[in-house]
């Protein structure tokens, strides 16, 4: 070779290396397009989903734009990252973030084999996940692979091996909307990633490659095959025996599957309530600089009070006794139309339906919209049996199918704490998003209002349980200044029958309206009502005598509250749904506790526990004995308004307050019976089902429901007397005496 030849040689060969280097030097830069500063390296801009987390340590729901949760590198087990390093990285833990002898698998790749896994390392993907690629040829795609090396090799440097896999796992993106590993775990299989089994970590990690291609709910098969890629990849690398690996070949793919969307999953009235209180929690707590938390991106973490196990009990009761009092409801309408003398009511709803408004838009007439939305069609409606059911009905009949759908609420408290346990908003979130749970939704309460009416009595009077009132009418007088009545109002017994006496212990376990009218004429609606809003009521309560009857229109959680306070010897405490709210990083961003005030004295509260107790021992809820068997200490009161629109039951034990409501969208589609449309045949069985559920399963949730507590007396003497056979008529017991 002449020395003209060997000089031009190297010259080449120093220009090619220096030309690299410069190129490198360039983008390394940010010369030739956007690279992430150092700072951004340490501190990836990825948008993490705002977790909502039990008190049992579950996470029962996500706000996000992308459903990503964060796990550490310690809650990834052996099975998740050998079938990561058997499919994507063998070499992960020796290399400095390029591995120029993994690019021999795009070689294999090309040529067919389905098992050569890709050419970038796990390090190089995670830099294409936080730093996503953006191209338009194949030179901006060099270049970006350029750069990807770049930032693989910065992130090296700046992260573990342990942290650069995990953040791996955080940022890679499944199907069915879940991002990362820690929600992909749970979407799919409904466990954490730490529980995961090797057949179940290699149908995630097979998902790497293509997750719509390879997702197992929507393409099994595909899925299936995959799957066993990355079980012979296991097998090949020494991760598992031939045997272990013959015998997961055979294993079907089993789904837990969980949508992770915002109208299914548990307690999705629940979640839509707190992340409207979420909203306003974070434009009233700015972050430090000032700007304002984001709960779809910053990834707090929410406490909430709510038990998950008791939260499914709620639900589950909920659909196991309204599939039947369904059944029963529309028996009960068969060939008859509850809109028949309601045709104004039911014009309303027509013209509120979205295709109605679409139609008339368009310039269609009354005719033709009714042809239109009278036609059958191919639907999908609400069903007790599963959720939801196909079926071929007409627009027109779908929404009287909808509004005569039994809807329900019910919550449960701890009345000391004031830890919401469990909330059940209505029977599909999906159909129905109509919360009847929160303070904003108000239904008329009934005979559930009849014991704060008492309650004022034996406070204010000293009315003994056994101190006897006339069965007969009672007449408010038009008049009457403690009343402003127009004219006389004289409420009658629903069963019609009067005569003798009876005492306040028969009148409220029996729901008797003469006894609770002789309470109310003795008083004022003033003082109900004041009482009522020191046990935290904040619904106006019309100062008319007819709220004794329960005529006012108060929240399901309004009255679950006001009843803590019987339970918790007359401090009332405010229901309370979370606890701490933390940021992406585990800070502390604020605490809460119940807020908590002295509505009664301990012996009012107690004497009325006595008077709740008949209720469920022999009056209106006797059925919560000899149907369902509860026989440990109960306390309630159903309520039934009028027409049987709306039925109630409030019931409590020495640790968990709950109430039921049960009723139609529209209060005139209802049943038309005391026998099917009282609150212990609608609300009641909810909650008598709740409490079989917890006890059979308390073992599990001691600190939160013992069925052997019992109701504590005051350490005082009692000065009502309680024992009627010793009750001589008057209102007070004389000093010195005692509740035996």
């Amino acid at each position: 070779m002449s020395k003209k030849y060997f000089v031009g040689f190297w010259v080449l060969f120093f220009v090619g290396v220096l030309s690299v280097v410069v190129v490198f030097s360039l983008i390394a830069d940010g010369k030739m397009g956007y690279m992430p500063s150092f700072q951004e390296l340490e501190n990836p801009n990825s948008s993490l989903a705002t977790e909502v987390i039990s008190t049992n340590n579950v996470v029962m729901g996500r706000y996000y734009l992308q459903n990503r949760s964060n796990i550490t590198f310690d809650n990834i087990n052996s099975n998740l990252k050998n079938a990561l390093l058997a499919t994507e990285d063998i070499r992960f833990w020796s290399h400095t973030g390029v591995d120029l002898r993994a690019l021999l698998r795009v070689v294999k790749g090309v040529m067919g084999s389905d098992n050569a896994g890709g050419g970038s390392t796990i390090t190089q993907q995670l830099a294409k996940n936080l730093f996503p690629r953006e191209h338009r040829s194949k030179i901006e795609l060099v270049f970006q692979k350029f750069k990807e090396w770049i930032i693989s090799v910065k992130l090296e440097r700046a992260y573990t091996k342990e942290e650069i896999m995990a953040m791996y796992f955080n940022t890679v993106p499944f199907s069915d909307n879940a991002f990362g590993i820690k929600s992909a775990a749970y979407v799919y299989f409904g466990k954490p990633v730490d529980s995961l089994k090797i057949e179940e970590a290699a149908v995630l990690v097979g998902m790497l490659k293509a997750p719509s291609s390879y997702n197992p709910r929507a393409k099994p098969e595909a899925s299936l095959k995959r799957r066993n890629v990355v079980i012979d990849q296991l097998y090949t690398y020494k991760f598992i025996t031939k045997e272990q690996r013959d015998s997961l070949f055979k294993l079907p793919i089993k789904l837990d599957f969980h949508p992770d969307t915002h109208t299914e999953g548990e307690a999705p009235y629940f979640r839509e309530y707190l992340r409207l209180w979420l909203k306003d929690w974070c434009e009233k707590n700015p972050k430090p600089d000032g700007s304002t938390y984001n709960i779809y991106k910053d990834g707090l973490r929410v406490y909430v009070t709510l038990d998950s196990r008791l939260q499914h009990y709620a639900e589950e009761a909920q659909r196991e006794h309204l599939s039947e009092m369904q059944n029963t409801f529309f028996n009960y309408w068969k060939d008859k139309d509850p809109w028949k003398d309601f045709p104004a009511e039911w014009d309303a709803v027509y013209k509120k339906c979205p295709r109605y408004k679409d139609l008339k838009q368009q310039g269609k007439t009354e005719a033709q919209i009714d042809a239109a939305l009278k036609k059958p069609i191919p639907m999908r409606v609400f069903s007790y049996d599963g959720g939801e059911k196909d079926t071929v009905m007409s627009v027109y009949d779908s929404i009287r199918y909808h509004r005569m759908i039994l809807q329900n609420g019910f919550l449960a408290v701890d009345p000391e704490s004031g830890y919401i346990r469990a909330w059940v908003g209505g029977v599909s979130y999906k159909y129905f998003q109509y919360d009847h749970v929160n303070y904003k939704t108000k239904r008329q309460i009934g005979s559930t209002f009849k014991p704060f009416v008492y309650t004022v009595a034996i406070r204010d009077k000293g009315y003994s349980p056994c101190f006897r009132v006339p069965n007969q009418p009672v007449t408010f007088e038009a008049g009457d200044p403690r009343f402003g009545l127009l004219q006389d109002w004289t409420p009658k017994n629903s069963d019609g029958k009067y005569g003798g006496t009876l005492s306040l212990r028969q009148g409220l376990q029996n729901s008797v309206n003469t006894v609770s009218a002789y309470l109310m004429h003795e008083m004022t609606p003033e003082a109900v009502a004041k009482l009522v809003q020191s046990m935290g009521v904040k619904s106006d309560i019309p100062l008319q005598p007819s709220i004794c009857l329960g005529s006012a229109d108060i929240s399901l959680i309004e009255m679950v509250g006001a009843y803590t306070t019987y339970a918790n010897k007359g401090v009332h405490t405010e229901p309370l749904f979370v606890t701490r709210i933390e940021d992406r990083n585990g800070n502390v961003l604020q605490d809460f506790v119940a807020q908590r005030n002295e509505a009664l004295d301990e012996q009012t509260a107690y004497v009325m526990v006595e008077l709740l107790r008949q209720v469920v021992l022999g009056g209106t809820a006797a059925r919560l004995r000899y149907r369902f068997k509860l026989m440990n200490d109960i306390a309630g009161k159903t309520g039934t308004t009028q027409n049987y629109s709306d039925g109630w039951f409030i019931g409590f034990t020495p640790d968990l307050v709950a109430g039921s409501w049960v009723g139609c969208e529209d209060r005139y589609i209802r049943f038309k019976s005391m026998q099917n449309g009282q609150g212990a045949s609608t609300a009641l069985p909810i909650w008598a089902k709740f409490f079989q559920k917890v006890y059979a399963d308390s073992a599990h949730f001691r600190n939160i429901v013992n069925p052997n507590l019992r109701f504590e007396p005051p350490a005082e003497k009692l000065s009502i007397e309680l024992d009627c056979s010793r009750f001589s008529g008057g209102k007070k017991m004389e000093a010195g005496s005692e509740y035996e």
